[in-house]
């Protein structure tokens, strides 16, 4: 059986595991403060141009959201995104629980809107009764979007205009970064991201890495404490090296997004044959997740060969469906995809 089902079903990257084979017989420092992870944190420094950034390694997307996203809040505060946010669909409440509302606006395939943004703060500001209600704290947007679409340059300073304008902070979530950097179609580099944002993160767990996300506060402006808070929520690695080992890998000779760059060239190849099938496309994606509407019948059979996620219901007889592309993924598997289509 092949497999389309997402970006992290596969193990590591060549190069990241003959990494991690490689020093596997050496004793390092803990907790992050090993050679690797300090060259690590230099060598993404160099690559957003932000040699003041504060970096840390945590171990997987949603622990880094709660992690993140309830060290730059106070208690009373809240964070706002979309309503298809990764936040408030698919991490079982995890920021809630750590005590802070999800507030969701309208998504755009999987945008905000940054005047939809203003005018939701105009009211709330204007309402008498807003300090008895979570107060909004942060913006908290991904890239690419939940629906695998970007935001351009533009887009993203508007935003960050709007948050500065009613002190709000920017968090930019970067699980797939690798791939809205590398998107044709995408005008963002690491660099201008550093200046557009109070933090955000890049993603490894889904760009080649066993787990691992790297977050960046790009000022050097990490909350205070925010090494205990990561202990705090149980994100912490005692063997640092794990990720530090990783990260440097990724980012030795473009390693990361040579990754990215291979999952786009298969999810563009992925989605002509979908429109050669006849088949329609959800949503334009310029990323490594597709999302294509397949007839019902179409799908219980496809679904005995190959694995890809049952999005949810596009009308009574047809479903959405996503395929993901990854470094893993093969000239072959597209082959037999084909043939079996």
């Amino acid at each position: 059986m092949i497999s389309f089902e997402c970006d992290y079903n596969n193990g590591a990257h060549p190069k990241v595991l003959e990494a991690l084979v490689k020093t596997n017989g050496e004793i390092t420092d803990t907790y992050g403060f090993d050679r690797y992870s300090l060259s690590a944190k230099e060598k993404i420094r160099m690559a957003c141009e932000a040699p003041e950034a504060d970096i840390f390694f945590l171990g997987g997307g949603t622990q880094t959201n709660a992690t993140v996203i309830d060290g730059m809040l106070r208690s009373f505060e809240a964070v706002v995104t979309v309503e298809t946010g990764h936040i408030a669909v698919h991490e079982a409440g995890a920021v809630e629980h750590s005590g802070h509302k999800v507030i969701t606006l309208p998504s755009h395939d999987g945008r905000l809107d940054a005047t939809e943004l203003d005018n939701w703060m105009q009211v709330f500001d204007a309402d008498e009764s807003r300090d008895h209600v979570p107060q909004p704290g942060m913006v908290y947007i991904s890239l690419p979007t939940e629906l695998g679409t970007l935001y351009n340059s533009q887009e993203i300073d508007a935003i960050y205009r709007i948050c500065e304008k009613w002190q709000l902070k920017l968090f930019i979530d970067g699980a797939r970064l690798g791939y809205g950097i590398a998107a044709s179609e995408g005008d963002i580099t690491l660099p201008w991201l550093a200046r557009h944002c109070d933090a955000f993160y890049i993603g490894g767990t889904k760009v080649g890495a066993l787990c691992g996300e790297a977050v960046v506060f790009p000022q050097g402006n990490a909350p205070r404490g925010f090494f205990s808070l990561i202990k705090q929520h149980g994100a912490l690695f005692a063997k640092g090296r794990l990720c530090g080992v990783q990260f440097d890998a990724l980012f030795t000779d473009g390693l990361y997004l040579n990754i990215a760059q291979h999952a786009i060239s298969m999810a563009r190849k992925l989605k002509e044959l979908f429109r050669e099938k006849g088949l329609r496309m959800y949503i334009d994606s310029p990323t490594n997740q597709q999302f294509v509407v397949l007839p019902n019948e179409q799908m219980h059979q496809l679904e005995q060969q190959v694995q890809f996620t049952h999005w949810g219901p596009f009308d009574a007889d047809h479903f959405i469906c996503r395929f993901v592309t990854s470094w893993a993924t093969k000239e072959e598997d597209l082959a037999t995809l084909r043939s079996i289509l």
